[in-house]
């Protein structure tokens, strides 16, 4: 008898198995990951989507088919409404003439000190950054009775300078810290080599490291427009005139005004939000890559 021996796997099919099953896998792990991201993404710009269609519905339609429903009208009546009647016009302006100066003297304050801090071995300077660290750690709400009675005290309260003090206050702690670790990544080299080329502290700031810096300045220039630009804390502290109010604040007023007028109170969201998406569409680069600022070196 002659025996018979079962063919032996070929090891190209043994190897062919797994292989499949891992594309399988992947395959289907990639797609669970993007139908999650989509249902996420779908759920958060699902409000802004009824915001915007409610922003360009008539009252009327509002009220009688109800927030949720679908448009039946198409109007810009409500911007009107929210621009003029609501005073939306002036709090713009005033969020704008806040913004901007606060945005450029923090930038220009916070620069220079992280210039000096980094490119100079200062005394105390671990110490003067974690003050500095620190500062931004207080909870501001422990800080709004002693702010408002300064500002009373200096004469500013109640107007647009008192607000923009304070922002600049508040906020170049933490961008000294961020530019402090971006500018002393820049190769001493650099500095050295202006050095012996006979440039001075001013020189080396002005024509080496802010140039060098400028990634780091414009995602900073949009972090901060966004976070002064929305804040609503330190307006209602320091100020107390309807006429001074920053848009952020107007919004408030707004809503006791035209209380059940959603399409009024939606176009004025949406004129509030407008130059912050703009700013970060234009920005949009130096946004993202300004959550890893200070992670080298």
């Amino acid at each position: 008898m002659t025996a018979t021996h079962a063919p032996t796997p070929r090891p190209d099919r043994q190897d062919a198995v797994p292989a499949v099953r891992r594309e399988r896998r992947r395959m289907w792990g990639t797609a669970g990951f993007h139908l999650s991201a989509g249902l996420l993404s779908a759920l958060w710009l699902l409000p802004i989507a009824l915001v915007l269609i409610t922003s360009v519905r008539s009252f009327d339609d509002v009220a009688a088919h109800g927030v949720g429903s679908l448009p039946h009208s198409f109007t810009l009546d409500g911007f009107r409404q929210a621009w003029v009647d609501g005073g939306q016009q002036r709090a713009l302006i005033n969020s704008l003439l806040v913004t901007v100066p606060a945005v450029l003297l923090s930038l220009l304050l916070a620069s220079t000190a992280a210039f000096a801090l980094s490119r100079y071995d200062l005394p105390l300077r671990r110490t003067l950054l974690l003050v500095m660290l620190g500062g931004n750690l207080l909870p501001p709400q422990i800080l709004l009775v002693p702010v408002s009675k300064l500002s009373e005290m200096l004469g500013l309260y109640d107007s647009l300078y008192a607000l923009i003090g304070v922002q600049v206050g508040f906020g170049i702690g933490f961008y000294v810290f961020v530019l402090y670790g971006f500018m002393r990544s820049i190769p001493s080299e650099i500095q050295q080599a202006a050095v012996i080329d006979g440039a001075g502290p001013w020189q080396i700031y002005t024509r080496i490291i802010m140039p060098l810096a400028k990634p780091a300045l414009a995602a900073l220039s949009a972090l901060s427009f966004t976070w002064i630009f929305n804040d609503l804390l330190w307006a209602i502290t320091v100020l107390r005139t309807d006429s001074q109010m920053p848009i952020t604040a107007s919004l408030i007023g707004l809503q006791g005004q035209y209380v059940s007028m959603w399409n009024v109170i939606a176009a004025g969201s949406v004129i509030a939000a407008t130059p912050t998406v703009v700013v970060f569409l234009k920005f949009q680069r130096h946004f993202v890559a300004g959550l890893n600022l200070g992670a080298v070196k």
